[in-house]
């Protein structure tokens, strides 16, 4: 596993946390991390994992802990003035994100992106929004929010792909506790080339960067499954079916 950076070293909120939540997590899942050394030892980075089921954070969280970073989340801002967990939300770093007007989205994103660059810290984002609506738990169309995130700064985009959580919690499903230790694997990538859409600002170039990062995430997931990915991407509203997400595009 590659050293661990200074955030993760100086003492910090995350260290009784990650004392209390990693064993616990570890009971849950048998963690196989591969390419740790992809994300980024110090500085600003948006990683981008897909996503299948409610408990699939905790996997995220604990092989970003090992990988020598701590997992800094988006957030709702409504969850913020939470007690206790609003306390540990700003303790931790989490990434406060308000649901807004197209101006004021911009410049949230703006602020937030130079934040993590004068921080040197990384956060995680789902570019699907919310769980994944594929049948086969493939990505499905992502939403723009993490490139508009990873491009007004020029912060590099890792993407991401883990499997085995839906063992532990299907989709929508209950928490299956026996038997503990399932094995869920984690592949981190190569940042995503985003240079010929890093100078353009309108939208269908946006569309086309999270496009690509979701390619990218769909290519490492079929590695982990041993099977092709869908050509094309699951796309709810031609199903008729309803988006929410915690960074909207």
């Amino acid at each position: 596993m590659p050293r661990a950076s200074r955030e993760k070293t100086r003492p910090s909120a995350f260290w009784p946390l990650a004392g209390i939540a990693a064993p616990l997590i570890a009971l849950l899942f048998k963690l196989e991390i591969q390419g740790a050394e992809k994300l980024p030892r110090e500085g600003a980075y948006v990683l981008a994992p897909n996503h299948y089921s409610e408990a699939d954070p905790l996997a995220v969280a604990l092989a970003v802990w090992k990988a020598g970073r701590a997992p800094r989340f988006m957030a709702k801002e409504s969850l913020f003035r939470v007690p206790v967990l609003g306390w540990i939300l700003r303790s931790t770093g989490m990434v406060p994100v308000a649901r807004s007007s197209s101006a004021s989205s911009a410049r949230q994103t703006l602020e937030t992106s130079e934040t993590l660059v004068r921080l040197g810290r990384g956060v995680i984002v789902y570019p699907e929004g919310s769980l994944t609506r594929e049948p086969d738990l493939w990505p499905m169309r992502g939403k723009t929010g993490a490139v508009r995130l990873a491009m007004a700064a020029g912060i590099p985009v890792i993407p991401m792909a883990q499997w085995g959580v839906q063992q532990v919690m299907p989709r929508y499903g209950k928490l299956r506790l026996w038997p503990l230790r399932r094995r869920v694997t984690v592949l981190f990538g190569e940042p995503v080339d985003l240079s010929a859409f890093q100078n353009e600002g309108q939208t269908s170039n946006l569309a086309a960067a999270t496009d690509k990062v979701m390619a990218d995430i769909a290519g490492l997931l079929s590695q982990l499954r041993d099977e092709p990915a869908p050509a094309e991407r699951w796309n709810p509203a031609d199903h008729g079916q309803k988006e929410t997400g915690r960074l909207e595009s």
